[in-house]
C-alpha cells in the first residue's frame, strides 16, 4: 500500500460573505480539482494560474 500524504484545505481560512466552512482532503490533485471548482462555483473566483498558485499555497497537510 503506497501512503502519501495528505493534504486538505479549509474554506474557513479564508474570509467570506458567506461563512463557507466547506473541507476538503485528499491527494494534492484531489483537493485542487475539488477546491478550484468550488472556489470558481460556490466562490465567483476566476479559473485562471493565479486561483491554482493560491489554492496550492493554502494546503496543508492532513492531520
Amino acid at each position: 500500500m503506497v501512503s502519501a500524504t495528505r493534504k486538505m484545505i479549509d474554506c474557513r481560512w479564508f474570509p467570506s460573505e458567506t461563512q463557507c466552512s466547506l473541507t476538503i482532503a485528499g491527494t494534492e490533485e484531489e483537493v485542487l480539482t475539488v477546491a478550484r471548482q468550488h472556489a470558481v462555483a460556490s466562490h465567483g473566483h476566476k479559473d485562471d494560474q493565479a486561483l491554482v498558485e493560491a489554492l496550492r499555497g493554502a494546503m496543508r497537510d492532513e492531520g
